[in-house]
């Protein structure tokens, strides 16, 4: 492919699904390859980084064909070591993001609207343009804590 071809279609893709900061922390990158991922799947990002003072949740996505909000945790791998970022979404996390997410959907007047919760795990080693990886994980987790959503 031509390079010039090839600047034209990532220049479409950035406007289209979202461009990637190369300038922004690897974490960062990794949340905007997301929700880039997400919107190239059919979601509607929402949300980044919304947080209040009892935590974060990395992107909220409404998934219009199954008519549910989608609660996504991602996770950035930068180096070679081995072990999956997923693997860092422990039970701890698990809780304080169904608590972040409970909060939201109060805030928001949801309650009764139908929630999923995903992970969404990066690679990226280096500074290059794109994640060298990227893996969704759609209902990789139930709520959980004190108080669970039904």
């Amino acid at each position: 492919m031509h390079p010039w071809v090839r600047i034209l279609c990532q220049r479409y893709i950035d406007l289209r699904y979202g461009a990637i900061d190369l300038a922004a922390p690897v974490g960062r990158r990794g949340e905007q390859a997301a929700a880039r991922l997400l919107r190239q799947k059919g979601l509607v990002v929402v949300a980044e980084s919304e947080s209040d003072k009892g935590g974060e949740i990395d992107l909220i996505a409404i998934d219009q064909r199954q008519k549910l909000i989608v609660f996504v945790e991602v996770k950035t791998h930068s180096t070679r070591k081995p072990g999956h970022p997923a693997q860092r979404v422990d039970a701890e996390k698990q809780g304080r993001v169904s608590r972040a997410a409970l909060r939201y959907l109060k805030r928001k007047k949801l309650l009764g609207v139908t929630a999923r919760f995903d992970v969404v795990a990066v690679w990226w080693h280096g500074d290059g343009p794109t994640p060298d990886r990227i893996e969704h994980y759609e209902s990789a987790f139930e709520a959980s804590g004190d108080y669970q959503m039904f």
